[in-house]
């Protein structure tokens, strides 16, 4: 039990540094810090992922194997046993039986203070050992004779924690906070109190006491699932934060000025006569709300979702001639070099003989190809620049930026995105911003995650799109695949053939790949297989892909970066190496590179033996499924929204406490009371969203 003292006098936790409390010192510090946790009040929201029952002591006779038990007995001796490993055996009694504590590693001081004739009290996991019941490595306390050392009237947090940092540790360091707030008067409550009594919690003071230490009698299935109306009242706080953050920050973009964009019936209905297939209904509302938000003198944020194939480009290319019929540059930022590429020769093919200057920019464009591109950019020469992450670079100055074009935002960085936005603001008004996205969201996280932007979906595939059948095929059948590609290709079909690793460098999938190219090369002499994957040079992949293209090449051997924008419309046939090793989201998108013409469509799904549970229902997911949506969500509920939406990189979306899967139906009441704040306690919204948001509201700009 910690000490009741600790450095400070005041009870003040607000701000409180670490470092006053007691036994943190600077090299505590840092490895608290490298847990997000820096005061006082981190440590109170720093909250357990599991409990153990300490509450209750055990008899040895009554332990059982795979259990956590508190046992109390006499040391009967301690020996040094030589086996395998050697290891310090102490054998215990009570009134019931005799077991067995193994140290593996000990010192010679341990073994002194566990003699013969002391009483003990340990706890750990039963084990079955050579000698019987045995507690491996288990946590003790040797008990003096006069004292009555009590057994803890609470059940015992588990933490998440880092290495260096153990749990008595961590403990010690969360109770002296918690007998802090217990004593404080200065943590607010910012709910208003009709909104405690709906989770039948009297207050946040009483939530955070009752989850680091619930009582004995505490049920613990709903404690660890999360469900427990404590947790439930966090988790509601913490999404009421992030959603006033990102209403705050819609209200701070409207106060901005924008271009106003106005359409002009030239050039655009002159593009839609020309093209060589009439928009969906869904793609010509979608540009209707776009063409509209661009005509305002207020920033556009709008997002585009669209199912792989579901016609996004032309949408992009349409919201461009808007920006440049009215004077200003437009930046399409997409997040790999083949979707870039893709793109420029989308938009330079649509656009031809329009008097538009297109210019590319990527990394890997160097010397006089690069100062050439900078400065068509900053003199204003180039209307329409499309490129990678290298448009935010410094060097990179645009004349008159109007409208920024982001593909597939949640592949890049905050700050590179942020980076983007400003430089449009050096004409004093701030860039529209058409965001689109081939990885559907699922509701739940258009609640959370995207409250700041407008959203249109375009729910409706082109005409003679096919769904794409999806078959299950253990590696064991590869050599019936090969046999499958070699008919597809003698009739005149084209073929992908997808290699994955698990946590793939770049370097490693380039060599996988290339290893199955010349096993795949010598195994169908017939027919021409070629080589795609991220460390070519840009010119070479082009050309590669000009003749896939073409028909050129029956098949292409690839790693995942085709994963996006590429368009074959005779390629039907596609092979998924390891699919088991990729997201849900991410295998959809690789499928949706075939079933793009009118010839029926096959994805194999080539899975390594014996699958996982898992593995096994998500792999079923996209057999079983074409729609985007639907796999979106079941994947956000398997993998969780971080990993769907690539979170590490988006900042607002890294929760405390609340699971956007698990706590979906608390968003339509967080929406409610979160409009309710805004009208009626307006000044708890600042100091709200500071408590769980403070180092991450610098994202929200994005």
């Amino acid at each position: 039990m910690p000490s009741k003292s600790t450095k400070t006098s005041s009870a003040d936790i607000t701000h409180m540094p670490l470092v006053r409390l007691q036994g943190v010192g600077p090299a505590l510090e840092k490895k608290f810090a490298s847990l997000n946790i820096r005061f006082v009040l981190d440590l109170l929201f720093h909250l357990p992922f599991r409990y153990q029952d300490r509450t209750r002591v055990t008899s040895i006779a009554a332990l059982q194997v795979g259990s956590d038990v508190v046992i109390e007995g006499r040391i009967l001796g301690s020996a040094i046993v030589f086996g395998r490993r050697r290891s310090l055996l102490v054998k215990i009694q009570d009134q019931s039986a005799v077991a067995n504590l193994r140290f593996f590693h000990f010192s010679a001081a341990q073994k002194a203070s566990l003699a013969e004739g002391k009483r003990i009290r340990c706890f750990g996991e039963v084990r079955w050992g050579r000698s019987g019941v045995e507690l491996f490595h288990p946590e003790y306390k040797i008990i003096d004779e006069q004292d009555q050392f009590p057994i803890t009237s609470t059940l015992t947090a588990i933490y998440p924690s880092t290495e260096g940092l153990q749990q008595n540790r961590l403990r010690n360091t969360i109770e002296q906070a918690l007998m802090l707030l217990k004593q404080s008067s200065t943590l607010i409550d910012y709910l208003p109190a009709e909104l405690n009594q709906k989770f039948s919690i009297s207050s946040l003071k009483d939530a955070l006491l009752y989850i680091h230490q619930p009582p004995k009698n505490a049920q613990l299935s709903p404690l660890e699932a999360g469900m427990h109306p404590a947790q439930q009242r966090l988790a509601f706080e913490e999404l009421l934060a992030h959603y006033l953050c990102l209403r705050r920050l819609r209200d701070n973009t409207q106060q901005e000025k924008a271009p106003e964009l106005t359409p002009n019936s030239t050039l655009i209905p002159a593009l839609l006569n020309r093209l060589p297939f009439e928009l969906t209904k869904a793609q010509q509302k979608v540009f209707s709300e776009v063409s509209e938000d661009l005509a305002v003198n207020k920033p556009m944020l709008r997002l585009v979702q669209g199912d792989v194939g579901s016609g996004k480009t032309i949408i992009a290319i349409l919201a461009a001639l808007q920006a440049f019929e009215n004077g200003h540059q437009v930046a399409v930022m997409a997040p790999t070099e083949i979707l870039a590429e893709q793109h420029y020769l989308n938009f330079t093919e649509l656009l031809a003989d329009l008097g538009i200057e297109i210019t590319f920019l990527s990394g890997k464009i160097k010397g006089k190809k690069r100062v050439e591109a900078l400065k068509l950019i900053s003199s204003g020469e180039s209307q329409i620049i499309i490129g990678t992450h290298a448009l935010f670079q410094d060097e990179v100055q645009f004349k008159k930026l109007g409208l920024m074009v982001i593909d597939e935002q949640h592949r890049f960085g905050v700050h590179q995105r942020l980076a983007l936005r400003e430089k449009g603001r050096s004409i004093g008004e701030s860039p529209h911003q058409l965001i689109m996205t081939a990885t559907p969201i699922p509701r739940t996280l258009m609640m959370s995650a995207y409250t700041d932007l407008d959203c249109s979906v375009i729910d409706e595939l082109p005409p003679g799109r096919t769904p794409v059948n999806t078959v299950l095929l253990a590696e064991s059948r590869r050599s019936q695949v090969i046999e499958r590609i070699q008919e597809a290709c003698s009739k005149g079909r084209q073929a992908y053939w997808v290699c994955t690793l698990i946590e793939e460098s770049e370097l490693l999938q380039c060599q996988a790949a290339e290893v199955t190219f010349d096993h795949l090369q010598q195994q169908l002499k017939n027919i021409k297989v070629s080589l795609i994957h991220g460390r070519m040079k840009p010119k070479e992949k082009s050309e590669i892909m000009n003749q896939f293209k073409a028909g050129e090449i029956q098949l292409l051997v690839a790693t995942t970066v085709i994963e996006v924008g590429v368009d074959v419309p005779d390629a039907s046939l596609m092979i998924i190496e390891n699919p088991e090793r990729l997201g849900l989201a991410q295998l959809h998108q690789l499928r949706g590179r075939v079933g793009r013409g009118s010839e029926k469509s096959h994805c194999l799904l080539l899975y390594q033996k014996p699958l996982s549970d898992l593995s096994k229902k998500r792999l079923e997911i996209m057999r079983s499924s074409n729609d985007g949506f639907y796999i979106a969500q079941k994947d956000m509920e398997i993998r969780g929204p971080g990993e769907v939406l690539g979170t590490r990189q988006t900042g607002l979306m890294e929760h405390k406490i609340a699971n956007l899967g698990r706590d979906s139906h608390l968003l339509d009441d967080v929406k409610a009371w979160g409009e309710s704040l805004r009208d009626q306690h307006s000044n708890n919204i600042d100091p709200l969203i500071d408590r769980w948001l403070s180092v991450n509201q610098q994202y929200g700009n994005v």
